[in-house]
């Protein structure tokens, strides 16, 4: 096979692939935003993202804390646990900052914060020596539906989704992105899986 050839197939295998794998974790999310959390848990655990961006806080990582907020609004968690650590842009802790728009939304329970996290494996295997300590036995995972199959895999792997009886909540409010930034979430989890998937994560 000539190399020209050769190197549109391997791009061609290469493309179907990730639309492969996207459409994977498009499903998913859809599946877990028709099947929400229905059982109370000890608390949810909001999974860290990038605090601000373009200027403004992130709407994406607002959206995360919005719907853990919902579900405590609702009754199925007693304490919000804030899972993110420092953003190399501009230095802040997401934690911090989640805690903070948690706040704004009108919660006054209470909030564990792990500050230290820089990936989704890093919120769950920091995460939990806090939950053990708080003396948390059930927890919902808030994150977005795009970000599902990922985490669930990764709680799996670890041993998280044995240590705790877990259930996972997809953001039901999309986050506002740009269509660019969309692009670049779209393009970005495939490869994060593949990242994982090589490094032996799950």
């Amino acid at each position: 096979m000539k190399p020209r050839r050769a190197a549109a197939l391997l791009l061609a295998l290469g493309l179907a692939g990730w639309g492969g794998m996207a459409l994977v974790v498009a499903r998913h999310g859809e599946a877990a935003l028709r099947h929400p959390p229905a059982r109370p848990a000890d608390a949810a655990l909001v999974l860290g993202n990038r605090a601000w961006l373009d200027g403004a806080p992130n709407p994406c990582l607002a959206s995360r804390v919005e719907a853990a907020v919902a579900l405590a609004r609702g009754g199925l968690v007693r304490q919000l646990v804030m899972s993110g650590g420092e953003d190399s842009e501009d230095g802040r802790i997401e934690a911090d900052e989640m805690e903070g728009m948690a706040r704004a939304a009108g919660y006054a329970g209470a909030v564990l914060r792990e500050r230290a996290s820089q990936s989704t494996r890093e919120n769950l295997r920091l995460a939990w020596p806090l939950l053990v300590d708080a003396g948390v036995r059930s927890v919902i995972v808030v994150t977005e539906p795009g970000h599902l199959w990922r985490t669930e895999r990764l709680a799996r792997a670890s041993g998280f989704d044995r240590a705790f009886d877990v259930q996972y909540a997809a953001t039901p409010v999309a986050c506002r992105r740009s269509a660019w930034r969309a692009v670049q979430a779209v393009l970005r989890e495939p490869l994060a899986i593949v990242h994982n998937a090589l490094h032996g994560h799950f």
